[in-house]
């Protein structure tokens, strides 16, 4: 029973979502990187929930470094996260531990753990979880992007109402304006339409999920591995690990299928270096980075917790019943989940960036004059 990933910049998540804490232990940081921490903080900020549209529920996420950090530097050493959890109401949950809600994890994880797993809140399973994910990432997205490289995600649809896509003429005035919204749209009069579909949905006690669509920029080329270890492999492992991910596609994504390959097909021309005209594969051939941006999207289900009557059993008697949920519940994570997929991308970007560092060293090794890896 694993709970980590990566190579060589891993991450391993722990702890429950009415635990004591949860947290993550990164491991393969390179010692004598500085770290800001107002921007993991600004990063945590952006999970948080607000207003309405989000779950009652109201954690400080105060991040307690215990290891690998000294005198505002990595030291090489394990990279331990913790996170307190306070505001927590677990006497919602003891009334229905056996019962299975709807599209929850509640009988897999019966049949996973045997009955010894921590209900409440969804346990392990919770979307809280997510929060030591954003704090790793954060710590990622701080050695990338003095790399030259960003990622910027935003909300492409929310149930049926559609944002501006990215254009790759515009991306950096695109992302430069999407990091300065509180929700996370490039356009705010669509925002503000998504965000009373929200609150009707709460209204009306139901929920809402999306599309979001992401993109990494100053991506360089040779990053992946063909087939297993694929771009696309790696990224999508990643990005299914966040509760409620039910889908992952790059480029055109499902849209390659009415297409023919005159028209899928990205023509390759030179400008100072091997550019793609168009970037249909998001660029990614044969599962590696071709130095375009990589472009794709995640669809977020709608939140399963919602608080109409439904109909479920009772995993003990096998009766069937009414579920009734009491308790905080989120009416759509898509705005939420926006700087958690961002933070799934970083954990994988870096990890596949210093896999191709070793290759680089070992190649420049032996023939100085190749160029590749400069």
């Amino acid at each position: 029973m694993r709970n980590t990933i990566g190579n060589i910049f891993t991450v391993t998540i722990f702890g429950e979502s009415h635990g004591t804490a949860i947290g993550a232990v990164l491991d393969g940081l390179p010692a004598g990187i500085a770290l800001d921490e107002d921007f993991i903080y600004a990063q945590m900020d952006k999970r948080k929930a607000k207003g309405n549209i989000s779950t009652k529920r109201r954690e400080e996420d105060k991040i307690q470094i215990l290891s690998g950090y000294f005198q505002g530097y990595t030291t090489g050493t394990p990279f331990t996260i913790l996170i307190p959890n306070n505001d927590v109401k677990s006497k919602d949950y003891e009334k229905t531990k056996h019962i299975l809600r709807p599209s929850h994890a509640d009988f897999t994880a019966f049949e996973k753990y045997f009955g010894y797993q921590d209900y409440r809140g969804g346990g392990h399973f919770s979307g809280r979880i997510s929060a030591p994910i954003v704090a790793a990432g954060a710590i990622a997205l701080q050695i990338l992007n003095a790399r030259g490289i960003h990622i910027a995600t935003h909300i492409a649809q929310c149930h049926d109402i559609k944002d501006t896509a990215f254009l790759l003429d515009d991306i950096e005035q695109q992302i430069q304006k999407l990091h300065s919204h509180e929700f996370p749209v490039i356009d705010q009069n669509i925002g503000k339409r998504m965000i009373e579909k929200i609150e009707n949905s709460a209204k009306a006690k139901d929920s809402v999920g999306g599309i979001l669509e992401s993109i990494i920029t100053g991506i360089p080329t040779g990053l992946g591995q063909p087939f297993f270890d694929s771009v696309e492999s790696k990224l999508s492992h990643l990005l299914f690990s966040i509760p409620a991910v039910k889908g992952v596609s790059f480029g055109l994504g499902f849209d390659f299928s009415s297409l023919y390959g005159s028209q899928a097909n990205d023509a390759f021309y030179y400008d100072e270096k091997v550019r793609t005209k168009t970037n249909h594969n998001g660029g990614i051939n044969g599962g590696i980075t071709n130095g375009m941006p990589i472009q794709l999207k995640t669809v977020i289900k709608p939140t399963p917790s919602i608080f109409q009557s439904q109909e479920t059993i009772d995993y003990h008697t096998k009766e069937t019943i009414q579920l009734q949920l009491q308790g905080r519940h989120d009416p759509a994570i898509i705005h939420r989940a926006c700087v958690v997929v961002d933070s799934m991308l970083a954990i994988g970007i870096l990890d596949l960036l210093l896999e191709r560092d070793l290759e680089c060293a070992f190649h420049n090794n032996k023939e100085r004059n190749h160029t590749t890896c400069e």
